[in-house]
């Protein structure tokens, strides 16, 4: 990496974006992240037996061991003479001070969903594991008064999943625990071997296996409905025989559209009812009313959909008809929703790959020298 040199094309960089679920990482100026791990805290814990696991999980002040954060292995740089572009903002000292980079610059992830997808003012609309947010971008700046979020996002969906297992009497196993499996009959019980001699796990990695589990079932089984979601239409959709690791399988129906239908009616979700948390639709339709009257056309001109919650089958067809019905008849409305994985998933480390490559951007650099002279202040002026 080159560093040092601001102001010509020669600068390298580094582009994190920092999700509630997963880190994506990589270089500047390629289409997708090298690295995308998971956002968490790891602390070693110190055993009888003198092994040291790993833990996520739990009250970190309680613990002893060392704290791990976010490294650079897995993108194959050195520590010094990196430049870094990150969201974490009280992450600056941590990148100046522990990994001694000489150049740092923050920028919102709509903005850049926003310029990964071509436009600089638009409503960005991420659903990721633990919100769904509406988030107003105008000539490249986040409207603040226009941001609306609500908790019904991917982390709730798993939640509504778990139940339904437990409702169906089905323990999720991870693979790792698995020796053998029989075939069993169709909704019949799992017929399954535990392996002799299996590795002491902390429990952090037996839950975090246990979701990988779930979250295949979401994106495998799961469907939002064209329409509102109603008991006689839904029973005649054709189903979807899946089986879980363990050899459990059956064919799933209504249950599959039911789950997700909570993400746009709240009232249909389970154990929500009567609550006021905000469908996809209307977190969608408040983000817009709550900003200026003259730039609600540009808005509902360029809703961009980006999170890996919005992969669920039917979701964009589902907001498209949603927003259509809801939107003045004066404004044209286009939803912008990316068809591949890679680029819903990563669209706002995408952005930042863009930015970060681009010649004009090397003005843009915070550098070391001027964190030492003006602290936080400098990112307040130079990141809006």
């Amino acid at each position: 990496m080159s560093g040092g040199v601001y102001g010509g094309d020669e600068v390298g960089a580094l582009v994190f974006d920092i999700g509630s679920y997963s880190v994506r990482a990589g270089y500047a100026g390629e289409d997708c992240p090298k690295a995308d791990f998971p956002t968490v805290i790891g602390v070693t814990l110190d055993r009888e037996d003198g092994s040291t696991p790993m833990e996520t999980d739990g009250d970190k002040g309680k613990q002893s061991g060392t704290t791990y954060y976010i490294d650079t292995n897995q993108l194959r740089v050195p520590r010094e003479n990196m430049e870094v572009m990150s969201p974490l903002k009280n992450g600056m000292k941590l990148m100046f001070e522990h990994y001694n980079i000489p150049a740092f610059f923050l920028c919102k992830t709509a903005v850049l969903s926003s310029f990964a997808n071509g436009r600089s003012t638009g409503l960005v609309l991420d659903s990721g594991a633990t919100h769904t947010t509406a988030i107003p971008v105008h000539d490249g700046y986040v409207l603040q008064q226009g941001i609306v979020k609500s908790p019904l996002a991917g982390d709730f969906m798993s939640m509504q999943c778990r139940e339904l297992f437990q409702e169906l009497n089905v323990e999720i196993v991870p693979p790792y625990m698995i020796a053998t499996k029989d075939g069993v009959r169709e909704g019949a019980p799992a017929s399954w071997k535990k392996k002799e001699k299996l590795p002491q796990v902390t429990r952090s990695w037996h839950n975090y296996m246990c979701n990988t589990v779930i979250q295949d079932f979401q994106a495998s089984v799961l469907q939002v409905s064209d329409s509102p979601y109603d008991e006689q239409v839904a029973a005649q959709m054709p189903t979807v025989h899946y089986e879980l690791p363990n050899g459990y399988n059956c064919d799933f129906g209504a249950e599959r559209l039911k789950i997700p239908e909570g993400l746009f009616d709240p009232s249909n979700a389970k154990g929500l009812s009567g609550n006021t948390m905000l469908g996809v639709g209307h977190v969608v339709t408040t983000s817009v009313g709550m900003c200026d009257i003259d730039i609600r056309p540009g808005l509902y001109g360029s809703v961009v959909v980006t999170g890996g919650n919005t992969l669920i089958q039917g979701f964009t067809d589902r907001l498209n008809r949603e927003l259509s019905q809801k939107t003045p008849p004066s404004m044209r409305l286009k939803l912008i929703a990316n068809n591949t994985t890679v680029e819903r998933r990563f669209s706002a480390w995408i952005g930042g790959s863009i930015l970060a490559s681009l010649g004009t951007f090397q003005q843009m650099w915070i550098s070391k020298q001027e964190y030492e002279e003006g602290g936080k202040q400098c990112v307040d002026r130079k990141c809006p």
